[in-house]
């Protein structure tokens, strides 16, 4: 469902300060490993990249926790959603920004391994 929208070029841009639910369905994360960390990119900004990237942080710092991320290409201008197990844990659409890597870590840690230290990227 898009909350707010309006059209740029050949793509729906979300308008700042709102979100848009786009959790991977159950029929498809039925048989992937949990915990499930699912990203959602503006395949039309070009955001694949800075999806991978974020994709390689969060399986570097959870190895032993995380069982699966999923890159959703999203034709939707503007999103950039970081879902765990289908529960939004952070939206550029919301927030109006890109997560900073150490408060995207904080958040999945939040939901996946509440008790666990991310050393340098820990809240101080």
């Amino acid at each position: 469902m898009i909350v707010s929208e309006k059209r740029v070029a050949n793509h729906k841009l979300i308008a700042p300060g709102k979100s848009r639910t786009l959790a991977p369905t159950s029929a498809m994360t039925q048989d992937l490993p949990k915990p499930h960390v699912s990203i959602a990119y503006c395949q039309l900004c070009g955001w694949l990249l800075r999806a991978s990237w974020t994709a390689q942080e969060l399986l570097t710092s959870f190895s032993e926790e995380v069982g699966a991320v999923t890159l959703i290409p999203d034709r939707t201008g503007g999103v950039f959603d970081v879902h765990v197990d289908g529960v939004l844990v952070y939206s550029r659409g919301a927030e109006g920004r890109f997560p900073e890597m150490k408060e995207l870590k904080q958040l999945v840690r939040d939901r996946i391994a509440p008790e666990r230290d991310l050393g340098h990227s820990d809240r101080r």
